[in-house]
């Protein structure tokens, strides 16, 4: 018959325990000790990621390219030599021209600007320096205005290649600054943005704008004069949204 001894439990079970407890501790010390190498390397593998790639992209930037501009110049009768004057003041290589004298002007007179046009030896190499041959007769605050700037923005569209912005000036204008340092302030600002201040909330110009007709001359005459108003007034137009602005 066998008998249960309990110290014969005890002598094996008490080194069962504590090799239970040695090995816990064992696991614990080596999980904790391995956890902030493991850390560590996770870090640093993520470092490229979210700092190092990030500062290498802004080291390989190239430098702010100069914005481009397109240049209207207009000018009448008269205003032959101012306008060669503000060309070549406003002159830059990397800009866009287009210059016209209007029907006013003789057509002798816009014949030396084509002529001067054609001996700048600069503008001839570059050929960034259009004239408008077929002039336009252009009546100020009439429509006839409006359509010789379209023209001349469409001709840029079509043959002045890329840039960024139009300028619209007349032959009277004279630049403040050297186009190096226009250029220069440009070249930090989006070129998506324009420098047109405009709003549907017309106001006043509504009664005193949008309602009167008015007849432009230069539509059918070769003869220039001003504007005239009729004395019947349209409606607001409801097909499309009337806006005003400055710039």
């Amino acid at each position: 018959m066998e008998i249960n001894n309990p110290f014969k439990k005890t002598k094996w079970f008490l080194p069962l325990v504590f090799s239970i407890l040695i090995s816990s501790v064992l696991i614990i010390f080596t999980l904790f000790s391995a956890y902030p190498f493991h850390q560590k390397s996770i870090i640093q593998a993520k470092v490229p990621i979210f700092v190092e790639s990030k500062l290498q992209v802004l080291a390989a930037l190239p430098t702010t390219r100069l914005p481009r501009l397109a240049y209207l110049i207009s000018g009448s009768r008269g205003d032959g030599e101012t306008l060669k004057r503000t060309l070549k003041a406003l002159y830059h290589p990397l800009n866009q021209y287009v210059v016209h004298l209007d029907l006013e002007a003789s057509v002798e007179e816009r014949l030396e600007l084509v002529k001067f046009v054609g001996n700048e030896e600069v503008f001839v190499e570059v050929g960034n320096v259009r004239v408008v041959v077929r002039s336009n007769l252009v009546t100020y605050r009439g429509p006839t205005m409006v359509s010789n700037t379209l023209h001349a923005a469409a001709i840029l569209l079509k043959e002045g290649g890329e840039w960024d912005w139009f300028i619209n000036l007349s032959a009277s204008d004279y630049p403040l600054v050297t186009q190096d340092d226009f250029l220069h302030t440009l070249s930090s600002i989006p070129r998506e943005l324009n420098f047109i201040e405009h709003t549907s909330n017309i106001g006043w110009k509504e009664g005193h704008r949008a309602k009167p007709i008015i007849i432009d001359p230069g539509l059918y005459s070769l003869k220039k004069s001003d504007v005239f108003w009729v004395t019947e007034k349209r409606r607001v137009p409801t097909a499309y949204k009337l806006f005003t602005g400055e710039y």
